[in-house]
C-alpha cells in the first residue's frame, strides 16, 4: 500500500472517530433526533478540504451510518417503508454530503466557507426532505413544510454557525494548514 494512501486512510479514521465523539457530546438536544454539537461536523469536512470531494465521499458515507447505529432509530416504531426513508435520507444521504466541504477547496479560504456551508446545506436539505414526507404528522399550521423548516433549520442552523466558526479559526493556524495541506 502507497504511503500517501495509508496516510489518508489514517487521518481519515481519527477524523472519523472525532467527529464520533464530539457528536456524542450534545449541547442541545432536539426532542424526535437531532442535536446541536460542539463542532462535530468539522473534523469530517476536514477530509474534504484535505483530500477533496471525490476522496471524502466514503469517510463520509461510513460517518453517516455510524450515526445511525448510534441513533435510536430503530426504537422509534416507524413502519418499514418510513424507517427506509428516515434511514436514507436522515442518515445516509444527509452524512454524505458532507463530502461536498471540499469542493471548492482551491479557492483557499473563501472556498472553505462556501464548501462546508454548501455541504451543511446539503445535509440540512436532506432532514428537511425527510421531515417533510416522512414526518408530516407534525405539522405545524397544517403544513409539514414548515414544520420540517422549522425544527431541522433550528439545530443545522446552529451546526452551519460553529462549524464555519470552527474551519475559520483552523485554517487560519500556519501549522494547521500545512498539516492538512491547506
Amino acid at each position: 500500500m502507497k504511503k500517501q494512501t495509508l496516510q489518508r486512510l489514517t487521518m481519515s479514521a481519527m477524523m472519523i472517530a472525532l467527529s464520533t465523539v464530539l457528536s456524542v457530546l450534545k449541547l442541545w438536544q432536539m426532542p424526535l433526533g437531532g442535536a446541536v454539537t460542539p463542532f462535530s461536523m468539522l473534523p469530517v469536512c476536514l477530509i474534504g478540504i484535505m483530500y477533496g470531494t471525490k476522496y471524502a465521499l466514503a469517510p463520509c458515507f461510513l460517518y453517516g451510518v455510524i450515526q445511525m447505529l448510534l441513533s435510536s432509530v430503530f426504537g422509534w416504531g416507524l413502519t418499514p417503508m418510513v424507517l427506509i426513508g428516515v434511514i436514507l435520507f436522515d442518515y445516509i444521504f444527509a452524512f454524505t454530503f458532507l463530502c461536498l466541504s471540499g469542493l471548492f477547496r482551491n479557492k483557499k479560504d473563501i472556498g472553505i466557507i462556501l464548501g462546508v456551508t454548501l455541504s451543511l446545506s446539503g445535509r440540512f436539505l436532506c432532514h428537511f426532505v425527510s421531515g417533510s414526507i416522512f414526518f408530516k404528522t407534525f405539522e405545524v399550521f397544517g403544513n409539514p413544510y414548515i414544520y420540517s423548516l422549522a425544527y431541522n433549520g433550528t439545530f443545522m442552523a446552529c451546526e452551519l454557525v460553529l462549524t464555519l466558526i470552527g474551519a475559520i479559526i483552523l485554517v487560519r493556524i500556519p501549522i494547521i494548514r500545512k498539516t492538512f495541506n491547506i
